[in-house]
């Protein structure tokens, strides 16, 4: 057992739609067992197996609390991370102290009582207990608790992905993720980087100028050699805080993948890079699903058409789902406004998602087919457009910034720019 402790002071409402802010690091492959008093407790820790940041882990769980846990592991090897309830202080200190004589060294411990006192706390810590987590528990706080014991403290945090995709082919989501990932990089100044998961047809490499011998496909196909210099060596840099992972565009090859395929690949871009933008591709696989479900946000692109709609909902019931303990998938709107074509608009979108859109996006052929045919960002055609601006807000939503890191002009500012032209 460890000596690094962390109390949850208070059991926390369950929450059906976290904060941006509330980041948990995914924890890597651990084995866990729980041994629960109550029913209730039970229910929290199978509902926070299910949670994609423990999709790692593999968890069981089991009725008897402390006395059942000294009596599985008299004969049993014990797992990476022990997780106990208990109900009374005494309990808890007699029962550890039996616990010890049976537990392997390396192994976590997480207590789960009723019991809020800071003289018990301490005794935990001396006795090695990893953390203590006051009932009643919720499926967060056992998340948060088990990944915890991955994160050092002292550490950054690992980084955000987030999922862009496309309600169905030709709604632009590649153009939306380039240019929001644009805004994140130059206007929050937040070191990101784009992987392009369209390996056959993706764009970014156009979108942004750049035509990089090496990118995601090499990764993908050599699995054992990804670690964090080999993927740096295949990052394309963009500007000062954006790097680009791109897709090689070509048919020389087909792009069959497992589920697990760009796990690897996720799992080292988030150790080096604070934010992650995957383009995702309009194709449903085991790997897609797998990258939507992973990511701590996602954005769903879609036109303002009967298709779009329909496979928006369906999207963001499904992801809503699979992903209980966070945020729920936001939406945006593009392409709006086409001469003579019936729309449908972003009140009936709301209605039928119960969610309103973050943004609707007009439809700009002239503006936009000259940023794409100049390997331009929208920004770097028409900065003062209004188009830029939603692609800032839609940024500042996705990562949970509110406010941009460019630097205020004073009042003086227009007369100074005046001295300086002269």
């Amino acid at each position: 057992m460890i000596s690094y402790a962390r109390q949850n002071p208070e059991a926390q409402p369950e929450a059906t739609s976290p904060p941006a802010e509330d980041h948990i690091a995914p924890a890597p492959r651990v084995s866990v067992q729980a041994f629960c008093e109550t029913v209730e407790t039970a229910a929290a820790v199978q509902a926070a197996g299910e949670d994609r940041r423990l999709g790692k882990a593999h968890l069981k769980i089991q009725m008897g609390g402390m006395a059942a846990a000294i009596e599985a592991y008299r004969t049993a090897p014990t797992p990476n991370v022990i997780i106990l309830e208990t109900e009374g202080r005494n309990d808890i200190l007699t029962g550890l102290d039996q616990l010890a004589t049976v537990c392997d060294a390396g192994t976590r411990v997480v207590v789960i009582g009723r019991v809020n006192d800071v003289g018990l706390y301490r005794e935990l810590v001396r006795r090695g207990v990893s953390d203590y987590v006051l009932a009643p528990v919720n499926a967060l706080d056992v998340v948060r608790s088990i990944c915890g014991l991955f994160s050092a403290p002292e550490a950054k945090a690992v980084g955000r992905i987030i999922a862009i995709v496309g309600a169905k082919g030709g709604v632009g989501s590649s153009t939306i993720a380039h240019n929001v990932a644009w805004a994140i990089a130059r206007d929050l100044a937040l070191d990101s980087v784009v992987a392009d998961l369209d390996l056959a047809f993706g764009t970014a490499g156009l979108d942004y100028n750049q035509d990089p011998p090496q990118g995601i496909a090499d990764a993908v196909f050599s699995p054992d050699r990804v670690d964090t210099a080999f993927v740096d060596r295949l990052l394309s840099k963009c500007t000062d805080h954006l790097s680009l992972l791109a897709a090689p565009a070509t048919l020389d090859r087909v792009y069959d993948f497992g589920a697990d395929a760009f796990d690897s690949i996720f799992d080292t871009l988030r150790t080096t890079m604070p934010c992650i933008v995957l383009d995702v591709p309009h194709i449903w696989s085991g790997w897609t699903k797998r990258a939507l479900i992973g990511a701590d946000d996602i954005l769903i692109v879609a036109a303002p058409d009967l298709a779009s709609l329909r496979n928006t909902k369906n999207i963001y019931d499904l992801l809503k789902a699979s992903r209980p303990n966070d945020r729920a998938p936001l939406y945006c709107l593009n392409q709006v406004g086409v001469p003579k074509r019936p729309e449908i608009n972003a009140a009936e979108f709301a209605k039928a998602i119960e969610s309103q859109p973050i943004a609707s996006i007009p439809f700009e052929p002239q503006m936009f087919g000259a940023a794409a045919n100049n390997g331009q960002m929208i920004a770097e055609v028409s900065a003062k457009h209004r188009t830029t601006e939603m692609f800032l807000q839609i940024a500042q939503r996705l990562t949970g910034r509110g406010e941009t890191k460019k630097p205020r002009g004073s009042f003086l500012s227009p007369l100074i720019e005046k001295l300086r032209a002269k």
